[in-house]
């Protein structure tokens, strides 16, 4: 077994080479964002950051996340969502739950309910059915703050929901009518 700190490097060196810099180390990602195994394995030890697959199973297997996700035949991986490059994870129009959550920081509060919540350097709005989850990735900018969103109102106004496999909701953008500060 490797010590959290061995996973953590791993599971940021797989973000930033799935999500956003493939070429960074020289692999390539299909329209839907998956590499093979070996040869992620093979270039990334090349970059000097080798690690074993085993230990990119457990990487896979206990992220609190689940940013990560095997092909069903385990040749292939993938990050479940998040990606700063075009990739198209194929997933369905799913309509939400009646309510979802997305947290952020105070300081970007005021800007968020003037325009909205904008997908900016992102392909979606990353938006969960989880309160606890959205003080998590709140926490990770600064003093959090809860924003509720009207998930159902928005599907009935045609906004397209997919659902990640990790279970984060995705949509284009969120307009402000939707939007309510949790107090």
């Amino acid at each position: 077994m490797n010590s959290k700190s061995q996973l953590t490097t791993v599971s940021k060196f797989l973000s930033l080479v799935l999500r956003h810099e493939p070429h960074r180390i020289g692999i390539a990602l299909d329209e839907a964002g998956w590499t093979s195994v070996d040869e992620l394995l093979r270039k990334a030890a090349a970059a000097g950051c080798p690690f074993s697959r085993a230990t990119l199973e457990e990487v896979v297997a206990n992220s609190d996340k689940q940013r990560f996700a095997f092909s069903e035949d385990g040749l292939h991986i993938r990050a479940n969502q998040g990606h700063s490059i075009e990739i198209d994870l194929d997933l369905p129009v799913l309509e939400p739950p009646d309510i979802l959550f997305h947290g952020t920081a105070s300081r970007f509060v005021e800007s968020i309910l003037s325009s909205g919540l904008e997908r900016r350097e992102r392909h979606h709005v990353h938006l969960t059915q989880h309160r606890q989850t959205a003080v998590s990735v709140g926490q990770r900018y600064g003093e959090p703050v809860i924003l509720r969103i009207d998930a159902q109102a928005m599907f009935a106004e045609g906004h397209e929901f997919r659902c990640s496999a990790n279970g984060v909701w995705l949509v284009e953008a969120v307009p402000t009518k939707f939007i309510q500060v949790e107090p």
